[in-house]
């Protein structure tokens, strides 16, 4: 049973909501569970690719990666030999430094994620290098976000 639900949770760990929506489940009241995929979505880029992707955003001696709550985690040695905790999309490859600051606010992450059909978006926050945010995707199923502090694209979801 614990392999056919990671199986469900990796099948909609990077649904992109749907152009419609429908109103029956806008009524709806749901206990809010979140079911990160254990493991990284289909398509997602191997463990060497990501070590590749954090080495040529210019990070040396990667310790403690793993896979955790939608993406990739470890700590690295940065430019100024100073350890940083460090974040990565596990598609993109994308390096999320913890202490880096993001280009968006926060109305206009609630915009990006708006724009391409979430909503009720609630509970936006930047922590750790990534925005998190809580929203209904366009098939009404409630979800937990990670977004791009560049570009608001959703780096992982969760359904709830």
């Amino acid at each position: 049973m614990l392999i056919a639900l990671q199986v469900f949770n990796v099948a909609f760990a990077q649904d992109l909501p749907a152009t419609t929506h429908s109103p029956a489940s806008a009524a709806q009241t749901t206990t809010i569970v979140t079911t990160w995929a254990s493991q990284p979505p289909t398509g997602a880029l191997s463990e060497d690719a990501i070590k590749t992707a954090i080495a040529n955003a210019g990070y040396k001696e990667v310790k403690g990666l793993e896979f955790k709550d939608g993406v990739w985690r470890s700590e690295a040695r940065g430019g100024n030999k100073q350890w940083v905790k460090l974040k990565v999309g596990p598609v993109t490859g994308k390096v999320y430094p913890a202490d880096a600051p993001s280009k968006l606010n926060k109305d206009e992450v609630n915009a990006k994620l708006a724009a391409v059909g979430f909503q009720n978006i609630k509970h936006v926050k930047f922590q750790d290098g990534l925005w998190s945010a809580n929203a209904k995707n366009g098939r009404g199923a409630h979800v937990d976000l990670l977004i791009d502090p560049g570009d608001g694209a959703v780096v992982a979801s969760s359904q709830d």
